[in-house]
């Protein structure tokens, strides 16, 4: 690699090369050949240790591919049928709702709630059990949606993933990813760790900002993390295995490679961004197969352009930049403007959409509710009151692909500079038409008939509807704690609601359902969890 570009890489890290901050370990390779690795920042604020190529660091999400690749070399001994229902390995799951298989935990086309998404509704960031992800599956007396139908990020169906690999292999999941795929390619540095509060040699800390420019240490609210995002690695050892991903295979067969790189094809025809554990998109107009990976207090971004013979591995323990974005920026700085048929995709500017800007538009039928709001002068779509996530312009449409939301793809053709009554929103191909709606009421007129005792037994959990001051807040009551949930007025019928604690600014949307005019329960959303009933008990 000639200097130049050691300057363009050197320059795009330069943000985390800092002694008072956590920071990234990067590592890039062609060819199977070493181009550029460098540690920048802190593995540990706390005992000002440095970041080095040594440092071993979660990689979240990223895990779920091995996974995968666990199952399918079970399904090579005629072990493990992945496209059999889950419940002839779980026969825990509910019986009276739809049934999907393992291949569509896979692909997060099961519609089955997320026990992590649950979990967090239910005791926030409160330190789970061992069991309890199986437990909250079980309990479980809706789905989002019908198998196959949409996609929606479901770390909770990798969780049973891994709990049939086990009840199949006969060994903990654990066990079986380090007999079978980080022994024999030589990942001695890379380990599934269930637990936050194991201590491993060579880890660093996780790190999560605070707004008073502090930290605070960063611990997954489970003891029993699994295919989700267990994996602690190196980059050495996750380029070693990106070169594996790319060609030739010695771990799995082509059958299961092959597999593994599949994109899932949903009930109504249409075909996702998503495989088997992995992403397949493009960038700039050249394919890419990524994974990305958050945990409380760090990210990662795993990305390979096989045409390019291109592998990247970013690992951050809660440095102050953008890892996904980091990972794009590598490609252009190796490969050269010339490489790429497309520029940079266009993302549409708040200013060109000014009057969506705070509106809100909903479907009584489907539960939808979306927004739109602003973020460094970029349009994002607000899906149940998310964040605000940035929406790129094609075609005289707002889009968003999978792999920046985890659900969807979303599209919604709106011209710029308007805001109609009525939108049409495509989500995973499937059309819904959303209105307008009108300016909130006042919170003491719209809150005060919510104010009240509701029972969640999805959540195991008692909640309570009150004013504190001029706050209309959900006080939710697990056996693991209490969580708050701030609500804000939608409309009469629609509420928004937003985490109080170290969970903000992750939200959903609460829809009253009223019976002989009163409020008799709720339903509550959110980007991973859809219509999620709140009885209301009558004191």
């Amino acid at each position: 690699m000639n200097a130049s570009v050691i300057e363009a890489l050197d320059a795009l890290f330069q943000p985390a090369n800092r002694s008072d901050t956590p920071g990234v370990v990067v590592g890039v390779a062609q060819h199977g050949k070493t181009l550029y690795r460098k540690a920048f920042g802190l593995a540990s604020i706390e005992h000002g240790v440095r970041n080095t190529l040594a440092t071993r660091m979660r990689i979240g999400s990223t895990t779920k591919h091995f996974a995968c690749l666990a199952a399918l070399l079970l399904a090579e001994e005629g072990k493990l049928d992945i496209d059999a229902g889950a419940r002839r390995y779980l026969p825990e799951l509910p019986a009276g709702l739809p049934e999907p298989t393992l291949r569509q935990f896979m692909t997060h086309t099961s519609g089955m709630r997320d026990s992590l998404d649950v979990g967090f509704l239910a005791a926030g960031l409160t330190i789970k059990p061992k069991g309890e992800g199986l437990a909250v599956q079980a309990r479980q007396t809706g789905i989002n949606f019908a198998p196959g139908d949409k996609m929606m990020y479901n770390n909770g169906g990798y969780h049973l993933l891994s709990l049939a690999i086990e009840r199949v292999s006969g060994m903990g999941f654990e066990q079986f990813l380090k007999e079978r795929i980080f022994e024999p390619l030589g990942m001695l540095d890379t380990a599934s760790v269930p637990s936050d509060f194991e201590i491993h040699p060579g880890m660093a800390t996780m790190h999560v900002a605070l707004p008073d420019g502090g930290y605070r240490r960063g611990i997954f609210p489970s003891e029993e993390v699994k295919g989700e995002g267990a994996i602690i690695s190196t980059v050495g050892d996750m380029l070693r295995w990106l070169r594996h991903l790319r060609g030739p295979h010695s771990v799995g067969s082509e059958e299961s490679w092959k597999q593994m790189l599949t994109p899932a094809r949903l009930n109504n025809g249409m075909d996702s961004s998503y495989a088997l554990g992995l992403l397949l998109e493009k960038y700039r107009g050249i394919d890419v197969i990524h994974h990305g990976g958050t945990v409380i207090g760090g990210t990662c971004q795993m990305l390979a352009v096989p045409q390019h013979a291109l592998d990247i591995v970013i690992l951050s323990n809660g440095a102050p930049v953008s890892v996904p974005e980091l990972a794009n920026k590598v490609i252009e700085a190796v490969l050269g403007e010339g490489a790429f048929p497309l520029p940079a995709e266009r993302i549409a500017r708040s200013a060109d959409y000014q009057p969506l800007v705070g509106a809100r538009y909903a479907s009584s039928s489907a539960g939808m509710v979306i927004g739109f709001g602003e973020t460094d002068g970029k349009l994002g779509l607000i899906i149940h009151n998310s964040p605000a996530i940035p929406v790129r312009e094609e075609n005289g449409a707002l889009c968003l692909d999978f792999g920046r939301t985890v659900t969807g793809p979303y599209r919604v053709a709106v011209e710029a500079g308007a805001a109609p009554q009525a939108l049409e929103l495509e989500d995973a191909g499937t059309m819904q038409l959303l209105e307008r709606l009108p300016d909130p009421p006042p919170l003491a007129e719209a809150g005060k008939p919510l104010v009240g005792r509701y029972r969640a037994p999805d959540l195991r959990a008692e909640a309570h509807i009150e004013f504190d001051g001029e706050v209309l807040q959900l006080r939710v009551a697990s056996e693991y704690g209490p969580n708050l949930l701030a609500l804000t007025p939608y409309s009469h019928e629609i509420f928004g609601w937003a985490y109080t604690g170290q969970l903000a600014p992750l939200g959903g949307t609460l829809h009253v359902e009223r019976a002989g005019g009163k409020v008799s329960g709720l339903r509550m959303n959110s980007l991973r969890t859809r219509h999620l009933h709140l009885e209301r008990i009558e004191d």
